[in-house]
């Protein structure tokens, strides 16, 4: 199989895997750096590389306005527009389409909206947005889904949570289509038919919404499992709003919910503490935009919890942003000199801090997959989140 997800070991219900896509594989538990155009902000794809990260993300919503997917298709795909030759994942662009709350009207055939850009009137429907992952040319494609806040009530959460099962369907059946009409970039030889080479497919991941209502999280879990033998999950609707707690206690219900042989994909979570919490419930994949836009403004993440490189107080000091840390910017610069960048509005300093926070993210998973193999996990993730919560963090 083209796609596949092999468990390598388990701690309650944490794991570490394999998910072997064609650019390669990804040992789980991940995080995925967001190249939300095409590019991480501040870093090179080198660094990337440099870092361990194997699988990015890219969104189809902003791709499709800007430079446009049919763009990104004629320059060879998104691996070689980007230069990045290892897995992509591309979200569908349902959170940017539905974050528009004043820009567009909702019906059941899709999301007429108003671009950000130019304020033309856009409508995505999914079978579209399906076309446009297919331009882009990730390996996992997400589907078009109706994302709501948080806390949104049980009526509205049951309306968008049963919308996007039907768009799954949708969504289906258009990826079946393109795979037998439509070649994947080169992926496919000119003398055979799309339909025939596996390597002209894409790994179309459903989405589990529902809110923060459990019934109706496991009732979405059910349906999209009965639908289709799907080689993911994604799980949206979450950190949008709801309290932590009830962020974690939604993960609780899907992993009992869905199959524990497919991977899952929390979707645009990303602090460290949530990382931990959600790998202890039995998350694989993990994206969120935190670590570079948080770098950009000066926030830090470090093993004592988070602090703001631009306070005075590191105005002199000589250590280096995490003593523990072995990325490019902590092995080389002190807290003082990138405090120094940021006062100065140095574009080296945005980098430094975007550099430290994708790789302590990166390392952070990487720590948990070998304490899961190792049968060590629930020590090592007490131990790490009583050290980042009881220390006193830096106001951001």
């Amino acid at each position: 199989m083209i796609f596949s997800f092999t468990i390598q070991g388990t701690a309650g219900a944490a794991r570490a895997g394999v998910f072997v896509t064609p650019h390669g594989p990804v040992e789980t538990p991940a995080f995925m750096p967001v190249g939300t155009l095409a590019t991480v902000k501040a870093l090179d794809p080198d660094d990337l590389v440099q870092m361990g990260a194997s699988m990015i993300l890219g969104n189809a919503y902003h791709l499709h306005l800007r430079p446009g997917d049919d763009v990104v298709r004629e320059m060879g795909g998104l691996h070689r527009f980007m230069h990045w030759d290892r897995p992509i994942l591309t979200d569908s662009g349902g959170f940017q389409v539905f974050s528009l709350a004043q820009l567009r009207t909702l019906n059941e055939d899709g999301v007429e909206f108003q671009s950000h850009i130019d304020g033309s009137r856009r409508f995505f429907t999914p079978e579209l947005v399906m076309q446009i992952e297919r331009n882009l040319g990730a390996d996992v494609i997400m589907q078009f889904d109706h994302v709501i806040p948080g806390q949104s009530d049980e009526a509205s959460a049951r309306d968008a949570s049963e919308r996007s099962i039907r768009w799954l369907a949708r969504c289906l059946a258009e990826v079946q289509r393109l795979e037998n009409t439509q070649p994947l970039g080169e992926a496919t030889p000119k003398e055979e038919m799309p339909g025939d080479n596996p390597l002209n497919r894409q790994a179309l991941f459903p989405i589990v919404q529902g809110g923060i209502h459990a019934h109706l999280r496991r009732e979405a879990a059910k349906a999209i499992s009965e639908m289709h033998d799907w080689p993911g999950f994604g799980i949206g609707g979450l950190s949008v709003g709801e309290d932590k707690d009830a962020m974690y206690e939604m993960i609780e219900v899907v992993d009992e919910a869905l199959p524990k042989t497919h991977p899952r994909y929390l979707m645009g979570v990303g602090f460290p503490e949530d990382l931990i919490e959600a790998i202890r419930r039995g998350i694989d994949l993990f994206d969120c935009v935190a670590p570079t836009r948080m770098g950009r403004n000066g926030a830090v993440f470090t093993r004592d919890g988070r602090l703001n490189i631009k306070r005075t107080e590191f105005r002199t000091d000589p250590r280096p942003l995490d003593a523990e840390c072995d990325c490019a910017a902590c092995l080389r610069f002190s807290r003082a000199y990138i405090r120094h960048l940021f006062v100065s509005d140095e574009i080296l300093g945005l980098r430094l801090l975007s550099l430290h926070n994708v790789h302590f993210l990166l390392s952070l998973t990487g720590q948990a997959r070998q304490a899961i193999k190792s049968g060590d996990f629930e020590r090592w993730a007490r131990d790490w989140l009583a050290c980042y919560r009881t220390t006193s963090a830096l106001a951001v």
